[in-house]
């Protein structure tokens, strides 16, 4: 019973030892060992072959569908020398309207100094005018009564609020001129103010300024003056008069 057991013990170790060597043995492979460094280098290798074969493919597929990469390339470098060349021109472009606008500008200033002038002429023009009219009356009155005029009372805003000027011209008419007028210009000025009707005489009493409305003159003078008044006043109307020893020997009023 034992040497059965161990017969067949032996048996079954010849044959694992013939399944190793036999034709039912397993296959062994031989391989070479290649260092870690080759193989990375191998690998970037293939990888950038692949990707050069797929740009080529891919610019193979452009051209073939009608697309040049190097048609496009000196298209687009085309256009931006195109643009450089209109940007170019635009800015020589702007320099020329720059500068007409300046000659129009100075054109403009030119014109309007001119109209600026004509009408000082004009204005001049008229006042040499009336002054001819009035020198011409004063030689008409010669042998009349003797008299003392205002002439050309103008009342006009003199820039701050409230304030005005006073223009007029002064003469003695008629009768012997060889006397002297010797008095003062009064002012009567009549204004609304809050609703209600107001009157101001100028020079006021007591005015310590009053010096400056006295006025002498043979023949004739031209009197200017500024006055003030409240700046929520409202002047309707200015009565002017030639003021010699307390009587009234002119006046001539103007409404605004």
């Amino acid at each position: 019973m034992h040497r059965a057991y161990t017969d067949s013990r032996l048996a079954v170790k010849l044959r694992r030892w013939r399944s190793r060597f036999g034709i039912s043995a397993p296959k062994v492979a031989v391989r070479t060992h290649i260092p870690w460094y080759w193989r990375v280098l191998a690998t970037i290798a293939v990888l950038s072959i692949s990707i050069a074969l797929a740009g080529w493919v891919y610019d193979a597929g452009r051209k073939i569908a009608g697309f040049d990469r190097h048609e496009t390339e000196q298209e687009i470098n085309t256009l931006r020398d195109r643009v450089v060349e209109l940007e170019q021109e635009t800015i020589k472009l702007s320099a020329l309207a720059n500068a007409g606008e300046s000659t129009l500008q100075i054109e403009r200033t030119v014109q309007q100094q001119l109209v600026s002038q004509f009408k000082a002429l004009e204005l001049e023009n008229g006042r040499l005018k009336e002054e001819l009219a009035f020198f011409e009356n004063l030689a008409a009155a010669e042998g009349k009564e003797a008299g003392f005029t205002i002439n050309r009372l103008r009342i006009k805003p003199n820039g701050p609020p409230g304030q005005y000027r006073y223009q007029m011209l002064v003469a003695a008419q008629g009768g012997k001129k060889d006397r002297e007028f010797s008095g003062s210009v009064q002012l009567v000025i009549s204004l609304q103010q809050e609703g209600k009707s107001a009157m101001i005489s100028l020079p006021a009493p007591g005015d310590t300024a009053r010096n400056r409305f006295s006025i002498n003159f043979k023949y004739f003078q031209r009197v200017d003056g500024v006055f003030q008044v409240p700046v929520e006043a409202r002047v309707t109307s200015v009565e002017a008069r030639l003021i010699q020893d307390g009587v009234t020997r002119a006046s001539q009023t103007v409404t605004l």
